[in-house]
């Protein structure tokens, strides 16, 4: 099914509060400013801040 464009419209980076945008694969948010990713899983977006994956490997 995925995520809905009205839920990501009203997500944010529970760090920074910026925009977060699907990923190419459509399993994750990215948030460019972070530089991180918030896996989708089952259709939920896990917004843990702890739990993000880097993009940057520095």
């Amino acid at each position: 099914m995925g995520i809905s464009k009205d839920l990501l419209e009203i997500l944010a980076c529970p760090k920074c509060k910026g925009e977060v945008l699907l990923n190419e694969a459509e399993d994750g948010l990215i948030c460019s400013t972070c530089e991180v990713l918030y896996e989708i899983r089952e259709d939920i977006p896990n917004m843990l801040i702890d739990e993000a994956i880097p993009l940057s490997k520095s």
